[in-house]
């Protein structure tokens, strides 16, 4: 897919990358629409999920992962923004957006990150027109910035995977519904 978060994120490793179908009820809709439509996603989420990220929140608080580095700003990815992009983007760069910060987002693909003690991750999503459907695409990469990176991951990757992915992609699935139902 003609992504730029392809070229843009080159060498920082996908770690994983789902994607589902949503009801097509109208053409034309894009990914810059249906957040500004929905608010912030991904709307409602499990109750496991929310006991997860209670625990793994707590967790971070305690041992003081979620501060941002230092370094962080002379890391972000949104310092690899070209004028182009810089022109081109919908949302200012460094916007909040829950615990991310927007890097970019066109009308049909976003790209936000995060940077603290245990990653510099990018969650990027983009949406596209199908005959019958729109396809929802998400995908997170993660860079490593020190070597719990790895470890961290490695811990979280079973929950990341089994719940809280699915989770999030069933609470777009709900926002989609009703904002477009």
């Amino acid at each position: 897919m003609p992504l730029r978060v392809h070229a843009f994120l080159d060498g920082v490793p996908l770690h994983d990358a789902w994607a589902i179908d949503l009801p097509r009820p109208r053409s034309r809709t894009t990914l810059n629409a249906f957040l500004n439509e929905a608010g912030c996603l991904p709307g409602d989420v499990s109750p496991a999920t929310r006991a997860l990220l209670r625990i793994r929140f707590a967790v971070g608080r305690l041992l003081g992962w979620d501060r941002e580095p230092a370094s962080a700003d002379s890391h972000r990815f949104a310092n690899r923004l070209t004028d182009e992009d810089r022109r081109q983007t919908l949302v200012p760069a460094g916007t909040k957006d829950g615990i991310f910060r927007i890097v970019y987002r066109f009308e049909n693909e976003q790209l936000s990150e995060i940077a603290n003690r245990t990653v510099r991750a990018a969650a990027s999503t983009a949406l596209v027109q199908g005959e019958e459907t729109y396809r929802f695409y998400f995908a997170v990469y993660v860079q490593n910035v020190s070597r719990m990176t790895p470890l961290y991951m490695a811990a979280i990757g079973p929950f990341r995977r089994a719940i809280v992915y699915p989770s999030l992609l069933r609470g777009v699935a709900a926002a989609w519904n009703e904002a477009y139902g």
